[in-house]
Protein backbone atom coordinates (compact mmCIF):
# COMPACT_ATOMS: atom_id res chain seq x y z
CA UNK A 1 0.00 0.00 0.00
CA UNK A 2 1.04 3.60 -0.51
CA UNK A 3 3.07 4.75 2.53
CA UNK A 4 1.33 8.08 3.13
CA UNK A 5 3.47 10.41 5.32
CA UNK A 6 0.47 11.55 7.37
CA UNK A 7 -0.39 8.00 8.46
CA UNK A 8 3.25 7.20 9.23
CA UNK A 9 3.57 10.31 11.41
CA UNK A 10 0.22 9.54 13.04
CA UNK A 11 1.07 5.96 14.04
CA UNK A 12 4.62 6.71 15.20
CA UNK A 13 4.02 9.88 17.22
CA UNK A 14 0.67 8.92 18.72
CA UNK A 15 2.09 5.54 19.76
CA UNK A 16 5.10 7.22 21.36
CA UNK A 17 2.89 9.76 23.11
CA UNK A 18 0.42 7.24 24.54
CA UNK A 19 3.25 4.92 25.56
CA UNK A 20 4.84 7.77 27.50
CA UNK A 21 1.51 8.83 29.02
CA UNK A 22 0.92 5.27 30.22
CA UNK A 23 4.18 5.36 32.18
CA UNK A 24 3.43 8.83 33.53
CA UNK A 25 0.06 7.67 34.79
CA UNK A 26 1.08 4.34 36.31
CA UNK A 27 4.80 4.50 37.16
CA UNK A 28 6.32 7.97 37.25
CA UNK A 29 5.56 10.61 39.86
CA UNK A 30 6.82 13.92 38.45
CA UNK A 31 6.26 17.06 40.49
CA UNK A 32 5.98 20.78 39.84
CA UNK A 33 7.18 22.27 36.60
CA UNK A 34 8.93 19.02 35.69
CA UNK A 35 5.51 17.39 35.76
CA UNK A 36 4.15 20.19 33.56
CA UNK A 37 6.92 19.60 31.01
CA UNK A 38 6.62 15.80 31.02
CA UNK A 39 2.85 15.67 30.82
CA UNK A 40 2.91 18.41 28.19
CA UNK A 41 5.34 16.38 26.08
CA UNK A 42 3.17 13.26 26.33
CA UNK A 43 -0.02 15.13 25.46
CA UNK A 44 1.74 17.00 22.67
CA UNK A 45 3.04 13.85 20.99
CA UNK A 46 -0.34 12.11 21.26
CA UNK A 47 -2.35 15.07 19.97
CA UNK A 48 0.05 15.92 17.11
CA UNK A 49 0.04 12.28 16.06
CA UNK A 50 -3.76 12.09 16.09
CA UNK A 51 -4.06 15.39 14.23
CA UNK A 52 -1.72 14.12 11.50
CA UNK A 53 -4.16 11.32 10.70
CA UNK A 54 -6.77 13.87 9.59
CA UNK A 55 -4.55 14.97 6.71
CA UNK A 56 -4.95 11.55 5.11
CA UNK A 57 -8.67 12.15 4.72
CA UNK A 58 -10.00 13.47 1.45
CA UNK A 59 -11.82 16.15 3.44
CA UNK A 60 -10.13 16.70 6.85
CA UNK A 61 -13.15 18.75 7.99
CA UNK A 62 -15.11 15.51 8.20
CA UNK A 63 -12.74 13.97 10.76
CA UNK A 64 -15.40 14.34 13.46
CA UNK A 65 -17.62 11.91 11.55
CA UNK A 66 -15.19 9.15 12.59
CA UNK A 67 -16.75 9.25 16.07
CA UNK A 68 -20.12 8.12 14.71
CA UNK A 69 -19.13 4.64 13.54
CA UNK A 70 -17.89 3.09 16.80
CA UNK A 71 -20.10 0.00 16.44
CA UNK A 72 -18.28 -1.23 13.34
CA UNK A 73 -15.10 0.79 12.85
CA UNK A 74 -11.82 0.36 14.71
CA UNK A 75 -10.88 3.86 13.57
CA UNK A 76 -13.91 5.22 15.41
CA UNK A 77 -13.14 3.11 18.49
CA UNK A 78 -9.58 4.39 18.47
CA UNK A 79 -10.85 7.98 18.32
CA UNK A 80 -13.14 7.45 21.31
CA UNK A 81 -10.45 5.61 23.26
CA UNK A 82 -7.94 8.39 22.60
CA UNK A 83 -10.28 11.15 23.77
CA UNK A 84 -11.36 9.19 26.84
CA UNK A 85 -7.72 8.49 27.72
CA UNK A 86 -6.69 12.12 27.48
CA UNK A 87 -9.67 13.18 29.62
CA UNK A 88 -8.98 10.54 32.28
CA UNK A 89 -5.32 11.50 32.61
CA UNK A 90 -5.96 15.25 32.81
CA UNK A 91 -6.70 15.28 36.59
CA UNK A 92 -3.57 13.19 37.23
CA UNK A 93 -1.46 15.63 35.24
CA UNK A 94 -3.00 18.58 37.09
CA UNK A 95 -2.40 16.91 40.47
CA UNK A 96 1.26 16.24 39.65
CA UNK A 97 1.81 19.77 38.39
CA UNK A 98 0.14 21.58 41.31
CA UNK A 99 1.06 19.04 43.99
CA UNK A 100 -2.58 18.34 44.88
CA UNK A 101 -1.91 14.78 46.00
CA UNK A 102 -5.09 13.37 44.48
CA UNK A 103 -5.53 9.56 44.49
CA UNK A 104 -3.68 7.79 41.69
CA UNK A 105 -6.58 5.57 40.64
CA UNK A 106 -7.28 7.53 37.47
CA UNK A 107 -3.60 7.27 36.56
CA UNK A 108 -3.78 3.47 36.44
CA UNK A 109 -7.08 3.54 34.55
CA UNK A 110 -5.66 6.07 32.10
CA UNK A 111 -2.52 3.97 31.62
CA UNK A 112 -4.67 0.96 30.75
CA UNK A 113 -6.66 3.10 28.32
CA UNK A 114 -3.41 4.19 26.67
CA UNK A 115 -2.72 0.55 25.85
CA UNK A 116 -6.31 0.13 24.66
CA UNK A 117 -5.88 3.13 22.34
CA UNK A 118 -2.65 1.76 20.88
CA UNK A 119 -4.25 -1.65 20.42
CA UNK A 120 -7.23 -0.03 18.69
CA UNK A 121 -4.85 1.77 16.31
CA UNK A 122 -3.20 -1.55 15.43
CA UNK A 123 -6.58 -3.20 14.89
CA UNK A 124 -7.40 -0.69 12.14
CA UNK A 125 -4.87 -2.66 10.09
CA UNK A 126 -4.98 -6.11 11.70
CA UNK A 127 -8.67 -6.55 10.90
CA UNK A 128 -8.14 -6.22 7.14
CA UNK A 129 -8.27 -9.75 5.74
CA UNK A 130 -7.58 -8.41 2.25
CA UNK A 131 -4.02 -7.60 3.39
CA UNK A 132 -2.73 -10.97 4.66
CA UNK A 133 0.54 -9.49 5.93
CA UNK A 134 -1.41 -7.33 8.37
CA UNK A 135 -4.01 -9.93 9.34
CA UNK A 136 -1.78 -11.47 12.01
CA UNK A 137 -1.45 -11.21 15.83
CA UNK A 138 2.11 -9.90 15.52
CA UNK A 139 0.84 -6.51 14.33
CA UNK A 140 -0.68 -5.39 17.68
CA UNK A 141 2.49 -6.59 19.43
CA UNK A 142 4.64 -4.46 17.12
CA UNK A 143 2.51 -1.36 17.76
CA UNK A 144 2.51 -1.93 21.53
CA UNK A 145 6.23 -2.72 21.47
CA UNK A 146 7.10 0.54 19.75
CA UNK A 147 4.85 2.55 22.07
CA UNK A 148 6.19 1.06 25.30
CA UNK A 149 9.82 1.12 24.16
CA UNK A 150 9.65 4.73 23.05
CA UNK A 151 7.78 5.72 26.17
CA UNK A 152 10.36 3.97 28.34
CA UNK A 153 13.22 5.78 26.60
CA UNK A 154 11.51 9.11 27.28
CA UNK A 155 10.62 8.16 30.85
CA UNK A 156 13.79 6.48 32.07
CA UNK A 157 16.63 6.88 29.58
CA UNK A 158 18.47 4.04 31.28
CA UNK A 159 18.97 0.28 31.20
CA UNK A 160 15.37 -0.11 32.40
CA UNK A 161 14.32 0.10 28.75
CA UNK A 162 16.26 -3.01 27.70
CA UNK A 163 13.38 -5.40 28.39
CA UNK A 164 10.76 -3.56 26.29
CA UNK A 165 13.35 -3.12 23.54
CA UNK A 166 14.02 -6.86 23.53
CA UNK A 167 10.27 -7.50 23.30
CA UNK A 168 10.02 -5.07 20.39
CA UNK A 169 12.84 -6.83 18.57
CA UNK A 170 11.16 -10.22 18.99
CA UNK A 171 7.82 -8.83 17.76
CA UNK A 172 9.44 -7.29 14.69
CA UNK A 173 11.21 -10.51 13.71
CA UNK A 174 8.00 -12.52 14.18
CA UNK A 175 6.03 -10.00 12.14
CA UNK A 176 8.48 -10.10 9.23
CA UNK A 177 8.83 -13.87 9.23
CA UNK A 178 5.09 -14.45 9.35
CA UNK A 179 4.34 -11.71 6.84
CA UNK A 180 6.66 -12.92 4.09
CA UNK A 181 4.53 -15.98 3.42
CA UNK A 182 1.16 -14.58 4.45
CA UNK A 183 -0.11 -13.77 0.95
CA UNK A 184 0.72 -17.25 -0.33
CA UNK A 185 -0.85 -18.91 2.73
CA UNK A 186 -4.04 -16.92 2.21
CA UNK A 187 -4.50 -18.78 -1.08
CA UNK A 188 -5.75 -15.75 -2.98
CA UNK A 189 -5.14 -15.95 -6.72
CA UNK A 190 -6.55 -14.38 -9.84
CA UNK A 191 -8.75 -17.47 -10.15
CA UNK A 192 -10.23 -17.11 -6.66
CA UNK A 193 -10.56 -13.34 -7.02
CA UNK A 194 -12.53 -13.59 -10.25
CA UNK A 195 -14.33 -16.87 -9.55
CA UNK A 196 -13.03 -18.30 -12.84
CA UNK A 197 -10.85 -21.01 -11.33
CA UNK A 198 -13.27 -23.78 -12.33
CA UNK A 199 -12.59 -22.89 -15.98
CA UNK A 200 -8.80 -23.14 -15.76
CA UNK A 201 -5.95 -20.69 -15.35
CA UNK A 202 -6.96 -17.04 -15.58
CA UNK A 203 -4.76 -14.34 -17.05
CA UNK A 204 -5.02 -10.57 -17.23
CA UNK A 205 -5.75 -9.74 -20.87
CA UNK A 206 -6.19 -5.99 -20.37
CA UNK A 207 -6.24 -3.75 -17.34
CA UNK A 208 -9.71 -2.78 -16.09
CA UNK A 209 -9.15 0.79 -17.29
CA UNK A 210 -6.60 2.84 -19.15
CA UNK A 211 -5.99 5.57 -16.56
CA UNK A 212 -4.98 5.66 -12.94
CA UNK A 213 -7.42 5.44 -10.06
CA UNK A 214 -7.60 5.35 -6.29
CA UNK A 215 -6.92 1.61 -6.08
CA UNK A 216 -3.75 1.82 -8.14
CA UNK A 217 -2.52 4.80 -6.17
CA UNK A 218 -3.35 3.61 -2.64
CA UNK A 219 -3.61 -0.18 -2.67
CA UNK A 220 -0.95 -1.31 -5.14
CA UNK A 221 2.54 -0.29 -4.13
CA UNK A 222 5.50 -2.56 -4.78
CA UNK A 223 8.80 -2.27 -2.92
CA UNK A 224 11.82 -4.21 -4.12
CA UNK A 225 12.92 -7.12 -1.95
CA UNK A 226 16.45 -5.75 -1.75
CA UNK A 227 15.21 -2.39 -0.48
CA UNK A 228 12.86 -4.09 1.96
CA UNK A 229 15.71 -6.08 3.48
CA UNK A 230 17.82 -2.93 3.87
CA UNK A 231 14.96 -1.13 5.59
CA UNK A 232 14.43 -4.06 7.93
CA UNK A 233 18.07 -3.89 8.96
CA UNK A 234 17.77 -0.14 9.50
CA UNK A 235 14.54 -0.51 11.49
CA UNK A 236 15.82 -3.29 13.73
CA UNK A 237 19.26 -1.76 14.13
CA UNK A 238 18.09 1.79 14.83
CA UNK A 239 14.96 1.07 16.89
CA UNK A 240 16.25 -1.86 18.95
CA UNK A 241 20.00 -2.57 18.72
CA UNK A 242 21.15 1.06 18.75
CA UNK A 243 19.20 2.23 21.83
CA UNK A 244 20.05 -1.02 23.62
CA UNK A 245 23.79 -0.48 23.16
CA UNK A 246 23.64 3.22 23.97
CA UNK A 247 21.66 2.81 27.19
CA UNK A 248 23.56 -0.30 28.28
CA UNK A 249 26.87 1.55 28.03
CA UNK A 250 25.90 5.08 29.10
CA UNK A 251 23.43 6.94 31.27
CA UNK A 252 22.18 10.51 31.44
CA UNK A 253 20.31 13.01 29.27
CA UNK A 254 22.73 12.84 26.32
CA UNK A 255 22.49 9.05 26.12
CA UNK A 256 18.69 9.26 26.30
CA UNK A 257 18.59 11.82 23.47
CA UNK A 258 20.81 9.67 21.26
CA UNK A 259 18.74 6.57 22.05
CA UNK A 260 15.50 8.43 21.26
CA UNK A 261 16.87 9.73 17.95
CA UNK A 262 17.86 6.21 16.93
CA UNK A 263 14.50 4.86 18.04
CA UNK A 264 12.61 7.42 15.93
CA UNK A 265 14.75 6.64 12.87
CA UNK A 266 13.98 2.95 13.25
CA UNK A 267 10.30 3.58 13.99
CA UNK A 268 9.78 5.70 10.87
CA UNK A 269 11.69 3.18 8.73
CA UNK A 270 9.62 0.28 10.04
CA UNK A 271 6.33 2.11 9.65
CA UNK A 272 7.12 3.13 6.07
CA UNK A 273 7.97 -0.49 5.30
CA UNK A 274 4.84 -1.66 7.14
CA UNK A 275 2.69 0.08 4.54
CA UNK A 276 4.97 -0.39 1.53
CA UNK A 277 5.13 -4.18 1.97
CA UNK A 278 1.39 -4.60 2.45
CA UNK A 279 0.01 -6.67 -0.43
CA UNK A 280 -3.69 -6.01 -1.02
CA UNK A 281 -5.56 -8.75 -2.87
CA UNK A 282 -7.09 -6.15 -5.19
CA UNK A 283 -3.73 -6.16 -6.96
CA UNK A 284 -4.67 -9.54 -8.44
CA UNK A 285 -7.13 -7.82 -10.76
CA UNK A 286 -4.29 -5.75 -12.18
CA UNK A 287 -1.75 -8.56 -12.47
CA UNK A 288 0.38 -6.98 -9.73
CA UNK A 289 0.61 -9.99 -7.40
Amino acid sequence: MNPAPSVIIFTVLSGLGFGYLALLGAVLRPQGWMAFAQWGLGYGLAVVGLAASAFHLGNPQRALLAFTQWRSSWLSREAWAAVLTLVLLAPVALSDWLGLGWPRFLGFVGAAMCLVTIAATSMIYTQIKAVPRWHHPSVPLVFLGFALSGGAILAFGSSLVLLPLAGLGAALIWHWQAGDGAFARAGSTLETATGLGRMGTAQVFELPHTGGNYLLHEMIYVVGRRHAQKLRVIALGAAVVGPTLVLALAQGPLAAIVALALYLLGAFAQRWLFFAEAEHVVGLYYGKR
